[in-house]
């Protein structure tokens, strides 16, 4: 696997690629022009642990397990970090895209970096596999017939953790919300469950993006608004902080409850249990969850630096299988030809896959899988390493995400 360590742009910088990430994949049968799969992704801001270089070693893990299995495709991987800005992000998908022969980006943890990005794959006609990005714009008034949103969105999650909270009786909301894409998304859907459900919305704060480290003031303001749950409608480094924080201020010692929106299993040890612990919140993938989950993370974890996979790893890997798949299916030469063709495979076949297990993807690019709701255990139920989650009730493919006449996606008609 080559990893591009050229200057891409002035100001952008690459991603952080350990040795191990650094051969390329050459099967002894490979036959014509290089199939580039190119990870845009946090290697150095405060999604990095939950994407970053895991993301692309998931990728580089399910490029190794097709090709033991299916030799023949030529694959070379790059990798580039977008800095969490739209603009950054956008030079680099359209360098990639015009210069480098990049055919398939994936992953793009970031919101508003995800729908530039979208944007620019839909022109050239590529494939955008995204794997970190949450707003159910990418399935809804932006959707695209190059775009697969594979791993999760903030209809999954608000559908799993603000409905158990809601109907635990936390029936008033404030929320404080990272002033971003995915921000505004996560709140709005999240509000909507709240409602629908019969509680209120008091009110809310945004927060600067990127940049916020100290939260105090905004944590003052939700105190104040005596709603039962705070809503922290951010992630990564911005929800550790407001975590770590809010436990300072003593905020849950008198009666407030904590909702973290998107919470990962890398924040949670990053909070540690004694923190974190009767935490709710939605994944679509955990480690331990069963006997496949837990034979890739013994895999991985020893190539991540002893870290568990999150669930964008485990979406990077599944989408770049799934991705393969058609690819062969339909001929290297046809795939690198025409994204949106490849897409339309992608749909076409029933996906499955060792992490996942068995879906579809629709016709908005929607991925359906079920979601779980998890409770983060306490330092006494932990019985080793990473075993943070206790499983409190899976929520069915078919009920997990957005209903897709609901999304208002141009490609779906009525």
């Amino acid at each position: 696997m080559t990893i591009d360590r050229r200057g891409l742009l002035k100001g952008t910088a690459l991603a952080a690629a350990t040795p191990a990430l650094g051969a390329a994949i050459r099967p002894a049968r490979a036959q014509g022009a290089a199939l580039k799969i190119g990870v845009l992704t946090d290697m150095s801001s405060l999604y990095t642990d939950l994407s970053g270089a895991g993301s692309v070693l998931g990728t580089r893990m399910a490029t190794e397990d097709f090709l033991a299995a299916n030799p023949g495709l030529n694959i070379e991987i790059v990798s580039a970090d977008h800095q969490n800005k739209p603009d950054v992000g956008s030079n680099i998908a359209r360098q990639w895209f015009d210069r480098d022969g990049v055919d398939v980006i994936i992953d793009v943890p970031n919101s508003a970096v995800a729908l530039a990005v979208n944007q620019i794959t839909r022109e050239k006609n590529k494939v955008f596999l995204d794997s970190g990005a949450a707003s159910t714009d990418l399935t809804g008034p932006q959707c695209s017939p190059n775009l697969v949103h594979w791993t999760y969105d903030t209809y999954m999650l608000a559908n799993g953790t603000a409905g158990a909270m809601v109907a635990a009786g936390g029936d008033s909301w404030f929320f404080i919300t990272a002033d971003y894409a995915f921000g505004h998304a996560l709140e709005r859907d999240t509000g909507a469950f709240v409602t629908k459900a019969g509680g209120k919305v008091l009110g809310q704060v945004r927060t600067p993006f990127p940049g916020t480290t100290d939260f105090s003031a905004f944590l003052v303001q939700a105190q104040a608004s005596r709603a039962k749950v705070i809503g922290l409608a951010n992630a990564g480094g911005d929800t550790i902080n407001c975590i770590k924080q809010a436990a300072e201020f003593g905020i849950t010692k008198r009666g407030q409850k904590l909702a973290g929106l998107l919470v990962f299993i890398t924040d949670v040890h990053a909070l540690g249990l004694a923190t974190a612990q009767g935490l709710n919140l939605t994944e679509s993938f955990y480690w331990d969850l069963n006997d496949s989950t837990r034979a890739f993370a013994a895999k991985f974890h020893p190539r991540n630096r002893g870290v568990r996979p999150t669930m964008v790893h485990a979406g990077c890997y599944a989408a770049t299988l799934h991705y393969l798949k058609a690819v062969t299916a339909l001929g290297a030469a046809q795939a690198k030809a025409n994204g949106a063709g490849v897409v339309a495979k992608m749909k076409e076949m029933p996906t499955d896959d060792p992490l996942f297990g068995k879906g579809s993807i629709r016709a908005d690019g929607r991925k359906i899988h079920p979601a779980y709701l998890f409770e983060v255990k306490s330092p006494a139920e932990s019985k080793g390493p990473w075993d943070y989650y206790k499983l409190v009730r899976e929520i069915p493919a078919d009920k997990a995400f957005r209903p897709l006449a609901d999304g208002n996606c141009p490609l779906v008609r009525g």
